[in-house]
Parts: C-alpha cells; structure tokens; sequence
C-alpha cells in the first residue's frame, strides 16, 4: 500500500496505470473507519482494478465548529485496516494541499439544500460539493463508492457529476449496521454506553413505521406517533423523520406504493448528532 500527500506526487502514478488501461475505484472519506468503509473498499477490489482511499477531514463541510473539533482522529488504525483490506493507495492531503487559497466558489443544489441535512446543517452540502470536485479533478477515478446511509449526499453528489460532467461512475453502496441495526457511523464511537442504547430508537423507528405504512396507516399518523417516541426518551433530540423520494428528496405528505420512498431520520443524542435512513419503495 502506497501513501502520498499531493495531486503531484499522484499524477505519475495516475498515469502509469491509465497507460495500462487499469480502472481505479474511489472511496473518499474522512478517516475513523469502520466496517461500513471497508464494505466501500471491498466492493472497489471486487469491480475495479485497483483501489485508492482518501482520508481527509474537510473542515468546510462542518457547520457546527464544536463538531469538526470533537471529530475522531484514528490514522494510525485507519492504515492498519487499509492495508489488510488490500487498498492500493491512499491519499493523505493537508488543508494546505486541499485549499491553497480560500474558496470563493458557491454551489447551489436547489431544493436539496432547503429539506433535511440542507436545511439543518446549512453550508455543509456547498463543503461536501468544493471537497469532492477537488478529489475527482485531482485523482481522476473511474469510479466512486459512497454508503447508502448519506442518502442525501449521494443525491448531491449525483447532482454534482451530472451537472460538471465528470467522466466517472458511481457506485452506491448498502448501509452497513451493527449486529443490534444501529448504522455504522464514525460518530459512534463518541456515544456513551447509555446513550448508545438509546441511538437505537432510529434504527427501530424506521422499522417500526416502514411496517405501520404497510398495515395501512397513513403517513401523518406514523410520523407524529414516532415524534411522540422520541420525546419520551431523555437527552435524545430529533430534528426530522420524514418520507421522501429517495432521488428528488421531495418530501411527501402521503404514502403511495407507485411512488419511489424512503424514510430519513436526523436526531441528537446529547451533542452527537446521527442520521440515518430506510428505503420504503424501491
């Protein structure tokens, strides 16, 4: 496994393997790694040729500063899993490699910056938007994998490849749960052992009213019956659970077995804020 830090030190190596007609496949991330990444890495060795890793923690993606401080720091056993998964190399910038300057440039993504994460987190989609344009401009993959569990920013980021035009494919892969259903995340590891119990009312309310909406209830009915569970909970804080199409992200106010959906769920667990999501129909 090779590292490297620069766009320079990588152009060679990019070109090597582009002489050889080799496909290189994509899995950003912000270190911190658990399972859900490595199942990225696996899918990147089993359909691509070789597989490159980034680990950056792009400050300007984090609207909350107390966030991006408390975000976890493991490089030493990030490598570690890298390298017994077999990845090929990884990419370790510094903000100065990854912002010379400041960024002046502004994305807008329309609705998707005004529902859910847009409207919560404001300025978080322009971050992940300058970040993965940066990443695809300087390492040039033929194919990106990123989790289902970031539903939301995959939408954007299918915005940003189509709009940009950029030559590569995505593949999106199934969210990855503990044994008990709680989604993998890197914020995990900040929950104490209680309110580690308590992150499980998302996981079992998505199941919970993806199983309501099929006996025959209505939406309005099982969504204010799982705002009313949440608030039973202390030190639990939720910010939404909605329906929605899981491309358009417009939100619905009515359940329709013809209609593409999927429930998404944000909530605070004291100062660790998770989301997660559940396809309804596919």
């Amino acid at each position: 496994m090779k590292l490297f830090r620069t766009g320079a030190e990588w152009n060679p190596l990019w070109l090597k393997h582009l002489q050889k007609n080799q496909e290189i496949g994509l899995v950003p991330t912000m270190g911190a790694l658990h399972e859900g990444h490595l199942d990225l890495v696996r899918k990147s060795k089993q359909t691509t040729d070789l597989t490159l890793v980034s680990i950056f923690v792009n400050p300007t993606q984090f609207n909350n500063p107390v966030d991006f401080a408390k975000y976890p720091i493991t490089l030493e056993a990030d490598l570690e899993k890298l390298a017994e998964a077999g990845v090929d190399y990884v990419f370790l910038p510094d903000v100065m490699e990854m912002y010379p300057t400041p960024t002046v440039l502004k994305f807008d993504f329309g609705h998707l910056e005004n529902v859910l994460e847009g409207k919560y987190r404001p300025g978080h989609f322009n971050g992940v938007g300058v970040v993965v344009s940066k990443l695809f401009h300087i390492l040039r993959p033929n194919v990106a994998f990123f989790g289902q569990k970031d539903l939301q920013q995959v939408a954007i980021i299918r915005r940003l490849v189509n709009d940009l035009s950029f030559k590569l494919k995505l593949d999106i892969v199934p969210t990855k749960r503990e044994i008990d259903g709680l989604a993998m995340s890197s914020r995990n590891v900040r929950l104490n052992q209680e309110d580690r119990g308590k992150a499980l009312i998302l996981f079992n309310s998505l199941e919970k009213a993806k199983a309501e909406l099929f006996s025959g209830r209505k939406w309005l009915e099982v969504q204010k019956g799982i705002e009313a569970d949440f608030g039973q909970i202390s030190s639990v804080r939720l910010d939404y659970f909605e329906l929605v199409h899981p491309e358009s992200f417009v939100i619905y106010e009515d359940f329709s077995l013809e209609e593409k959906s999927s429930i998404c769920v944000a909530a605070y667990l004291d100062d660790v804020r998770l989301i997660d999501n559940f396809p309804v129909i596919s």
